[in-house]
């Protein structure tokens, strides 16, 4: 592989205007389709192979024409001080916010508060439901703004109104934080180039990687039903790796010219060295993106594809457009430890040679292999500690900033219903096979009502046919709680008896159960998951590496930093410490989604660092260094860029927390942490400290698994008699172009 790569290096550096002209052709192509594509809207959520699936699929079939799938809004009114709903004014002014709600064209029905029993006990609040034709990813413009003149035109007339539901869903707004962590990024790439040129190109590659991945993302998401958190995840994983990886080629780059190396020739070098361990690196972030796609759920499955395509994407250009933006640049970008003019490389070249801080910390690290990794393992642990509270659960409109109507009318349907009105089960009652369907009925809500945690049990809704029927329970506590999850569960349980006297099959579905339902496939595939994604990744590192040893210590180190990072999570998101600093205004458990996208996320990444790192110490290694010499020697080349590589993840995941959906907020902190772990307790102290104790130990690989495996040559062992810039590598150059 490295003699394949040295060559496309190369071909990229001399045929710069060619590549750079193909890229930019695609970046245009992606924009244009972006442009002229329908927007995209919030992704339809559906659950294969859970029971809420069931009964909402059985809705569709049962209940023809009812729009199961449709837009909801609850326009909730509460009355000035002293007054009730129930008074002839506000009463009139309701009952023309109805009127005019129910003209729109995509409107299915409106509830009337006075006629649905939707005015509280005191008399102080009441509601309007208002069910849609299309779902809120279709729903047009024209109806959401008809929805909220209606909401102001009561307003005018005195009354607090608010909107809860899916009917006014935005795209997420990531704020000036985003823009800051890109600034921090290019801040830190030109401490650790010494040149703004070199610091750009990285920048450069990214942006355009990123733009490339999600216009395409963004041209096909009304198609694919993709959503706008798709393109939001796309964006933060697509600017990390991206100059991550153009990090790691233009550092070897100038390390290659810092040996005395022509400038095509050290191209092709870097991209056959440093571009192997980016194919790599690469190749583990996508195998745990794409991997999400077992869990069964479309929307993560979508997210995880849809990240590894930026993530492909962003592996090409760095092999293909640095070279070429490096034979633009000339001799103005520097040999490693030449600083520009501009950022005073005169007086740094006065500067008498030292060992710089990777090589004195490696140093210390071989010589206090046993503190170090004591001392690694130990604050981790601590940090994992209220990973063991975890709860899980999916974000509502109670998770919502106070800011927005959705969380406001949350809160007046707590005050004025109790805190389960936002949370109701709906309980489809499918009696098909039932001798007496109004029996089954029947003993269906008497049965629930003699259930803890109920408040309320409708009468049974049939169709049509009289041979399906649901019935709304509304709970004493909120959607999020415990104590709901035990209430859903009973109901089923006591399902289970109905059917053996009935015949009738109880089903439990809306957006509560839903949320359950979804914790409980995501907790039980966890670890499917988790093994598959190790297990692929770990027989990839044993090829690359050589080694069983190294693989696992890397494997076992990833799940050190992400319990510590979930630790983290629960502390600030569960827990509520420095909510105020990280913008959380409600604490709740934790999204559902977050332990399972945690690992396949901060695997992939947490393998960047480890391949990067690991492969100068294999390289020294293979060269005939000692082993703990070739430590010394991998941090040396490595360390600096690696720490730099870091920073600016961790700058770009946080630029994320400033997000106003709780769900993006809490995935930008929660790989920021992690990516922090990683890279400066596990890669940089666990990490070495391990290859240390274990010596040469560390590169054993039986005899008959070394002639089995394919030698892709990471180390770019072939590279040291491929010749310089000739008449032959011309020959070879043209060879590679037909192919």
């Amino acid at each position: 592989m490295a003699t394949f790569l040295y060559k496309l290096g190369r071909l990229a550096f001399r045929r710069r205007h060619f590549v750079a002209l193909i890229w930019v052709a695609l970046l245009t192509l992606a924009g244009v389709g972006a442009a002229s594509a329908p927007p995209a809207g919030n992704s339809s959520f559906s659950i294969p192979g859970t029971e809420a699936q069931k009964a909402f699929d059985l809705l569709e079939q049962r209940f023809p024409g009812a729009s199961a799938d449709g837009a909801t809004a609850r326009v909730v009114f509460k009355a000035p001080g002293g007054e009730k709903m129930t008074d002839a004014a506000n009463k009139a002014t309701v009952n023309r916010t109805v009127k005019e709600l129910s003209h729109g064209s995509e409107v299915a029905s409106v509830a009337d508060p006075y006629t649905g029993h939707a005015v509280s006990k005191d008399g102080t609040v009441a509601y309007a439901s208002v069910k849609y034709k299309v779902s809120g990813m279709e729903l047009e413009d024209s109806s959401r703004t008809a929805l909220k003149d209606a909401a102001q035109d009561a307003r005018d007339a005195g009354l607090t109104v608010e909107i809860g539901g899916d009917a006014l869903s935005a795209a997420p707004e990531t704020g000036a934080t985003e823009v800051i962590g890109i600034a921090i990024a290019a801040v830190v790439l030109v401490i650790t180039f010494g040149s703004l040129l070199a610091a750009g190109l990285p920048l450069l590659t990214a942006l355009i990687g990123v733009g490339i991945g999600v216009s395409t993302v963004t041209a096909l998401a009304h198609a694919l039903d993709l959503g706008t958190t798709t393109s939001t995840l796309a964006t933060m994983i697509g600017l990390a790796v991206g100059i991550d990886y153009a990090l790691f080629i233009v550092s070897r780059y100038r390390a290659e010219l810092a040996e005395g190396r022509e400038r095509e020739e050290a191209a092709g070098r870097a991209v056959g060295t440093a571009g192997s361990a980016v194919v790599f690196a690469g190749l583990t972030v996508v195998i745990a993106l794409v991997g999400l796609s077992v869990v069964n759920i479309p929307m993560l499955t979508k997210m995880g594809i849809a990240a590894a395509g930026t993530v492909v994407v962003a592996v090409l250009i760095a092999l293909t457009m640095i070279p070429a933006l490096l034979g633009y640049a000339g001799r103005r970008v520097k040999p490693a430890g030449q600083r520009s003019r501009l950022l005073g490389g005169a007086r740094a070249a006065k500067k008498p040679a030292r060992p710089n801080m990777g090589t004195r910390w490696a140093s210390f690290v071989v010589r206090r292999p046993v503190a170090v990794l004591l001392l690694g393992v130990i604050g981790l642990g601590a940090a994992a500690v209220p990973a063991a509270s975890l709860e899980l659960g999916l974000p509502d409109d109670g998770s919502q900033p106070v800011s927005t109507t959705q969380r406001r009318a949350y809160d007046l349907l707590s005050e004025g219903f109790g805190p389960g009105f936002n949370g109701p089960l709906m309980v489809v009652v499918d009696a098909k096979e039932s001798d007496d369907a109004k029996a089954a009925f029947t003993e269906v809500t008497d049965e629930i009502k003699g259930l803890k945690d109920v408040v309320t049990v409708t009468p049974a809704q049939p169709n049509k046919a009289g041979d399906t029927a649901t019935v709304t329970v509304i709970p004493n506590s909120k959607p999020s709680s415990t104590t709901t999850e035990d209430l859903v569960h009973a109901i089923r349980d006591a399902g289970s008896g109905i059917k053996a006297k009935t015949d009738a099959e109880v089903l439990v579905t809306g957006s509560t159960a839903m949320n359950i339902d979804v914790s409980q496939k995501l907790n039980d595939a966890l670890f499917p998951y988790l093994a598959l994604v190790v297990g692929l990744a770990f027989l990839l590192l044993i090829v690359v590496f050589r080694s069983l040893l190294v693989p696992l210590k890397a494997a076992l180190g990833f799940l050190l930093s992400v319990l510590a990072a979930l630790g983290a999570v629960v502390a600030v998101f569960q827990w509520g410490w420095l909510s105020g600093l990280m913008g959380v205004e409600e604490t709740g458990p934790v999204m559902s989604m977050m332990p399972i996208f945690m690992v396949g996320v901060v695997f992939g990444l947490a393998m960047d660092y480890e391949v990067f790192l690991v492969t100068r110490m294999r390289e020294a290694y293979v060269h005939g260094e000692k082993p703990g010499q070739a430590i010394v020697t991998g941090f040396r080349h490595g360390a600096r860029v690696v720490t730099a590589a870091a920073v600016i993840m961790i700058a770009v995941f946080s630029g994320f927390i400033g997000s106003s959906e709780s769900m993006i907020k809490m995935i930008g902190f929660g790989l920021a942490i992690a990516v922090f772990f990683d890279a400066f307790v596990v890669r940089m102290a666990v990490v070495p400290a391990v290859l240390a104790l274990l010596g040469r130990r560390a590169w054993w690989l039986p005899k008959w698994l070394d002639r089995a495996l394919p030698n892709v040559d990471v180390e770019g062992e072939g590279l040291r008699t491929e010749p310089g810039s000739g008449p032959r590598d011309l020959d070879e150059d043209r060879e590679l172009v037909r192919v």
